[in-house]
């Protein structure tokens, strides 16, 4: 079986970014970018199934810069087979993304994808959907838990009112949900073995345009100053005051 894992660069969740003075991006410069969170749970989630299954084959995909090849190395070292760098510096929004994932998808023909649910950097909680979509694939979206048989795939995604579970059968598409799994320490000799791993370039194959764009990015405004209240009294009347009661 293969399993095909999209992962995206962005800026390390922890890091402090502030907007640039014109307001056209983030100011990014001295900053760390390291996997998607969520993409990295898919990852260890695809190594844990190849881990269980030797025959399973785990092939991750990144869309952007040359840059990018240190995340995929990264993925490398947790342990997937291969990895193939799209190589394209063009603005992209999740409609882009899910078309170029698309012909990846036709071009390596795997019977899963596995994917985060969303990125850290933008929050759309779309591309997944998308890429289903456009493959006619059944997806599960938020899983927690994943079992692949013979031909099907068993997920436990998490809802507002709780846990459901599908059955899909292969092909199909999941994204994974923080309570999936935790992504492991990478050992020293893992990191090693990923200097050999194959790494493919290729182009874009698609030209597909973005259909949204960013007019202009600002810092939150300050948070004003708290107030201390001396009894619960003063506070019901402060929160009266606010309209909040």
């Amino acid at each position: 079986m293969n399993v095909l894992v999209p992962i995206k660069r962005v800026v390390d969740p922890y890091a402090r970014v502030k907007p640039l003075p014109d307001g056209s991006g983030l100011d990014v410069g001295s900053v760390k970018f390291d996997v998607n969170p969520f993409d990295e749970i898919a990852v260890e989630e695809a190594v844990r199934m190849k881990e269980a299954d030797p025959s399973i084959h785990v092939t991750v995909v990144s869309i952007g810069g040359a840059e990018c090849e240190e995340q995929l190395r990264k993925a490398l070292a947790y342990g997937a087979d291969e990895a193939v760098l799209v190589e394209t510096n063009d603005p992209m929004d999740s409609t882009v993304v899910a078309t170029e994932l698309e012909a990846v998808v036709r071009q390596l023909n795997p019977d899963l994808v596995l994917m985060g649910k969303q990125a850290t950097d933008d929050d759309c909680n779309q591309a997944g959907q998308m890429l289903a979509a456009k493959l006619g694939w059944p997806q599960a979206t938020f899983a927690c838990k994943i079992e692949v048989g013979s031909g099907t795939a068993r997920v436990v995604r998490e809802t507002d009112t709780g846990e459901e579970t599908l059955e899909m059968n292969l092909p199909c598409l999941v994204t994974t949900d923080l309570r999936l799994n935790e992504p492991r320490y990478i050992p020293l000799p893992g990191i090693v073995r990923a200097r050999t791993k194959p790494l493919s370039k290729q182009p874009r194959a698609t030209s597909a345009q973005p259909k949204t764009r960013v007019t202009r990015l600002d810092s939150p405004p300050p948070r004003p100053a708290g107030r201390k209240v001396g009894s619960v009294d003063e506070l019901v009347a402060a929160l009266r005051e606010r309209g909040v009661l």
